[in-house]
């Protein structure tokens, strides 16, 4: 027995923030201080490290909770299954539900039971929950669903990853251009055939890495210090990743048992393209391998980093045609990979 993913949906808010509206921003350092270049000059070297070029932000009136409901509405719809039907509800987020203009977050109830009563699901064996693991979050919460459904806890289950990190960014810091609002959904289920999940890696470091993401007041010394954003310690990020995120992709690549050259595609989280394109090819270095064409789509330079969001929506966009000249076909063998705060990194060998 595999485990598959049967249905796949997807919220893209309707929002597109160009990287110019960006110009009549107050850029700070951390202590508050100008930052020093222009903001075409900031904006310039911006997109040529990230490939942002627009990035969604969902309206006023929705939040995380909400956008992933419509999401698994997608999946649900896409897998040809009953509402009722799930055992488990996984929701992969960060922060909940934050209103517009809101100081707080909001996650009581959890955001999983939110989309449960959404979905209007009255059986009470349907289990709800949250995980926090950030950027990796949905990859992780398919691998706890693998895990459940292979036990016997479960024969169908929801995970969603959803965010909007357009409440929590900081105006005054120039990372704020990277990040996106957006959710993904899937319904996990066994298989009987040779499809699905063939292995999996997971890690968390910690001892050091801990504090590379983090909530931190703005940049602007005269804001509320008590009001806190998402901050980042972008250059130690990108080491780390560059360092750990391909030996866990070799590792859960090795234990599928699938000889490198039948990869199509890798699905990494859209993070940064300039990180993404140098962590692919340090995987391939691994092998005494080149990186053959077309192995990465991306969705980032019109999407933006939206988190959680980035893998099960680059997903939803492949397999239905949307991302211009790459395809899947049924048997192709495919990698998810993230790496996110925590900092936690995961994959997935997966057969189409």
């Amino acid at each position: 027995m595999t485990v598959k993913i049967t249905g796949i949906g997807s919220y893209i808010p309707e929002i597109k923030v160009t990287n110019t509206e960006f110009d009549k921003h107050v850029f700070l350092n951390e202590d508050g201080t100008p930052f020093g270049y222009a903001n075409d000059v900031v904006i310039g070297k911006f997109k040529n490290i990230t490939g942002i070029e627009e990035r969604r932000y969902v309206d006023e009136t929705l939040v995380s909770s909400e956008i992933g409901y419509l999401a698994a509405q997608k999946a649900i719809e896409n897998a040809n299954i009953e509402p009722e039907e799930i055992d488990y509800i996984i929701f992969a987020h960060n922060f909940g539900d934050v209103k517009k203009g809101a100081v707080q977050s909001d996650l009581l109830p959890s955001l999983a039971t939110r989309v449960k009563k959404q979905l209007r699901i009255q059986n009470p064996k349907c289990v709800a929950f949250d995980i926090l693991f950030g950027c990796p979050g949905w990859i992780e919460g398919v691998q706890i669903a693998n895990a459940f459904i292979k036990s016997g806890m479960a024969k169908k289950c929801l995970v969603i990853g959803a965010e909007t990190l357009s409440r929590v960014v900081d105006d005054h810091d120039r990372d704020s251009m990277i990040y996106s609002d957006g959710a993904g959904a899937s319904i996990i289920e066994a298989s009987d055939n040779e499809e699905g999940i063939l292995a999996y890696e997971s890690a968390t470091f910690a001892y050091d890495e801990a504090d590379y993401l983090f909530f931190g007041k703005s940049f602007d010394q005269e804001a509320n210090p008590d009001i806190r954003y998402i901050k980042m310690f972008g250059r130690k990020i990108y080491e780390f990743a560059l360092k750990e995120v391909p030996k866990a992709m070799k590792e859960c690549m090795d234990k599928s048992g699938i000889e490198i050259g039948q990869l199509k595609k890798i699905l990494i989280h859209q993070a940064n393209e300039k990180m993404d394109e140098a962590i692919i090819q340090r995987f391939y270095k691994l092998y005494d391998r080149s990186v053959p064409e077309n192995i990465m789509p991306m969705s980032i330079s019109y999407l933006g980093n939206s988190s959680v969001a980035t893998v099960p929506t680059l997903y939803d966009l492949l397999i239905n045609g949307q991302i211009e000249d790459h395809e899947l076909n049924k048997g192709d063998v495919i990698m998810f990979a993230s790496v996110g705060a925590g900092m936690n990194i995961n994959a997935i060998v997966y057969r189409y």
